[in-house]
């Protein structure tokens, strides 16, 4: 009965030992563990010529003799063979004589004539004016063709008047008045008006909205605009006759053709009319400022 006690008594003590290793382990776990040292990114780690002296020197030791040495003779042979037709291209290598300083001048020349030549301008045209461009599409690019020699073509597919310069093109300022020229035609000014921007020089094409004036709804809005085209479109006739300028009312929208003074003038007179003045008070104004003009003239 005492053995059987002693063997009983044991596992408790083994119990007990295990206990006292986990407490240990936990305590050195709460040590602080030492830095890891750095690692360069994948590939640009650093060979050690020791460690590679090392492994040779295992290899050797071994008594297992190289099994690529007929490898590494294949690849010397295979990169003196390469280095060799390298050489040998080398050696027969075209040379070229240096340019002359007149072909690459006139190179030169020819590479900027050729970006110069090449301008292109795009002119957009809404669907309403696609009617009348059809019918008056003699009246735009003869003058394009004949007397700024520009190319010309209407693109119904983008529904774009296309400009571009030629070889014949003397002065390249023209196709900026070419598309000028094509826009106001655009906006609704007639062919024989929009044909002033391309043969005289300050002329302009200001536009702006009656809300950017004044703030009108409805029946308000109508009034206004039945004031600035007045009866049978008399108002606009005086205004533009005054004024030296042409007006387009395209709903909300107005357009005014001619040089900056009279643009001024014009635009003036529509605003006082826009802000609710009767007619016979702009054309009062309007006789005054006509009179001036022909006094100046």
């Amino acid at each position: 009965m005492g053995k059987l006690d002693a063997a009983a008594s044991v596992p408790p003590k083994r119990a007990s030992t295990k206990k006292g290793k986990a407490k240990r382990v936990q305590e050195g776990s709460e040590t602080p563990a030492a830095p890891l040292p750095e690692r360069k990114p994948f590939g640009q780690e650093d060979s050690d010529d020791d460690e590679e002296l090392v492994l040779d020197d295992a290899a050797g030791t071994d008594g297992a003799a190289p099994a690529d040495d007929d490898d590494l003779m294949i690849e010397d042979a295979v990169v003196d063979e390469a280095q060799a037709r390298s050489a040998d291209m080398d050696d027969d290598a075209l040379q070229f004589a240096p340019i002359s300083a007149a072909s690459l001048a006139a190179a030169q020349h020819a590479r900027d004539g050729n970006v110069t030549k090449s301008q292109l301008r795009k002119v957009p045209i809404p669907p309403h004016r696609m009617s009348p461009l059809k019918r008056d599409w003699p009246k735009i690019y003869t003058p394009l063709v004949e007397q700024a020699n520009l190319m010309v073509r209407m693109n119904p597919r983008t529904r774009c008047v296309e400009i571009k310069t030629s070889k014949h093109t003397d002065d390249l300022g023209v196709l900026q008045k070419a598309a000028d020229f094509v826009k106001a035609y655009a906006l609704g000014f007639e062919a024989d008006d929009a044909l002033a921007l391309l043969r005289l020089d300050d002329l302009y094409i200001d536009s702006f909205e009656m809300k950017d004036v004044k703030t009108l709804h409805g029946d308000h809005l109508s009034r206004a605009i039945g004031r600035i085209a007045g009866k049978d479109g008399r108002t606009r006739f005086a205004i533009e006759n005054a004024s030296r300028t042409r007006i387009v009312l395209a709903d909300t929208k107005i357009h005014i053709l001619g040089a900056f003074q009279n643009i001024r003038i014009a635009k003036d007179s529509i605003v006082a009319l826009i802000m609710g003045s009767p007619p016979g008070k702009v054309y009062a104004k309007l006789r005054t400022i006509s009179s001036r003009m022909r006094q100046r003239a």
